[in-house]
């Protein structure tokens, strides 16, 4: 019995020491998987919040680079035109801002206000109102006037053409 008693001891502190390791190993685990996300949340993620101010430092520079660019605005007024449309009487209402190269632009687009007014008014009478009702036909009519109006000016020189009202009507 003497003996017996002698190996379940025996057992017993193995058993001990195991449970122990798998007590010691559990620890390092938990210790380990706290360390790393320590370091994430304390490390990585303020890295990522630098690198994200430095994105939208340089966004901001590049905004205030393309505002520097920006020509002069001459604004032509509103005009209030019949559609071509051939079942039913429609009528734009428009009002266009051109953005001009320079100064220069300007003087020679005052100068030549009437035929300006003139050649956006007889484009405007030849639209249909399915032709300008999407955003691709409203760009086209933005290009459209751009080069009437560089057509007319000696040096061209509209950059841009905006429109700050929009409408159609049926009548």
């Amino acid at each position: 019995m003497a003996e017996e008693e002698k190996v379940n001891q025996e057992q017993e502190e193995k058993g001990g020491g195991k449970k122990k390791l798998i007590l010691l190993l559990l620890v390092i685990l938990i210790a380990a998987a706290g360390g790393g996300a320590a370091y994430k949340f304390l490390v990585l993620d303020k890295k990522k919040a630098a690198e994200s101010k430095e994105k939208q430092a340089e966004r901001i520079i590049e905004e205030i680079k393309a505002t520097e660019n920006v020509g002069v605005m001459f604004d032509l007024g509103t005009f209030v035109v019949n559609l071509a449309d051939p079942d039913i009487e429609r009528y734009l209402k428009v009002s266009i801002v051109l953005e001009l190269k320079d100064q220069k632009v300007q003087q020679e687009a005052q100068k030549r206000l009437p035929q300006i007014k003139d050649a956006i008014t007889t484009l405007l009478l030849t639209k249909r109102s399915s032709e300008i009702r999407t955003p691709e036909g409203i760009e086209f009519l933005k290009e459209e006037i751009a080069k009437r109006v560089n057509a007319i000016l000696p040096l061209g020189g509209v950059k841009n053409v905006y429109f700050t009202e929009f409408i159609i009507q049926t009548g």
